[in-house]
């Protein structure tokens, strides 16, 4: 599924190229199933046309799991045969995740969990890590009180999963209709909007001791800096005035520890991935309506191939 230029949705096309190159490092991966992000849009669009250069046709998405078919020199953590999942972000954007097949460099990459689905592993990777990567930033730990904003978005919920499986209790925000969700994750929801401070007081006199901004906006920043005190354990992966304000501005980095962590706790149990809806590649202009229009709760995938 390839853009030939800047554009939106009704300019993916499904086209056949060559199978791609393989580098020292890489390997090349069938792909079962990629998940939709709304960076790849974003990305297509050319909304970060400043900070990556993008060669054309380019096919978006950043997010595979499948099963490793080929290695490419000296690539020896992974054989042929090993399924796998990785956030497989490049230096340039043309060579993504859409596709039958991808090269990917193994440092990007880990053995899929056992105990998800495709789909649910192939929507795990850059939702996830930004997850974990926000909550090692304030070192989210035992005791905590963890004020999440989104909490039930497809990052918001899993970073509530990673702060309840390290022993804190979280408040999340959500909309009314997505709080029964967050307590069966185990969170204490709150409504956002005015009067926001107020509600999560009631439920925590004392303040938060770290929050995780996955929203963006003036009101989640404001309010997690009254709650704090102070911004040091404040991340924001949404608004870039985090840092200025004393706490930190978080963009993912690909990470194949962070994915075998993750990994580890979704087969203890202790991390799932809410799917909201599994579509075929050829639908992928389909898929990126969904997420443009920001009414999902868990992650939209593209299923590719078989395993």
């Amino acid at each position: 599924m390839t853009m030939p230029r800047y554009g939106g949705p009704d300019d993916l096309a499904l086209v056949d190229l060559p199978d791609p190159k393989v580098a020292p490092g890489e390997v090349l991966i069938r792909v079962v199933a990629a998940g939709i992000n709304p960076v790849d849009w974003k990305l297509a669009a050319g909304g970060l046309d400043a900070l990556m250069v993008a060669h054309f046709p380019m096919i978006p998405g950043w997010d595979v799991a499948g099963v490793v078919e080929r290695n490419g020199l000296d690539s020896t953590e992974f054989a042929p045969g090993d399924e796998v999942f990785g956030y497989i972000r490049k230096d340039s954007a043309e060579h993504g995740g859409y596709a039958e097949k991808v090269s990917a460099q193994v440092r990007m990459l880990a053995r899929k969990p056992r105990t998800l689905s495709w789909a649910q592993t192939a929507g795990l990777p850059l939702a996830g890590l930004t997850a974990l990567q926000a909550a090692d930033r304030v070192g989210v730990g035992p005791g905590d009180t963890v004020l999440v904003h989104a909490a039930a978005g497809g990052v918001g919920s899993l970073g509530t999963q990673l702060a309840l499986a390290r022993g804190a209790r979280v408040i999340g925000t959500a909309s009314p209709g997505n709080h029964a969700f967050l307590r069966e994750l185990g969170a204490e929801p709150v409504a956002y909007g005015p009067g926001l401070a107020d509600r999560v007081r009631e439920l925590a006199p004392d303040g938060v001791d770290a929050a995780l901004d996955f929203v963006g906006g003036g009101e989640a920043l404001d309010v997690s800096v009254e709650l704090l005190g102070s911004p040091a354990r404040l991340a924001s992966i949404a608004d870039h005035r985090a840092a200025a304000l004393g706490g930190h501005y978080v963009w993912v980095r690909p990470d194949g520890a962070g994915l075998t962590a993750l990994a580890a706790l979704a087969d203890e149990g202790r991390l799932t991935v809410p799917v909201e809806k599994v579509l075929p590649l050829r639908e992928a202009a389909e898929a990126w309506r969904l997420s443009g229009g920001g009414h999902t709760r868990g992650k939209l995938v593209l299923s590719v191939g078989e395993a």
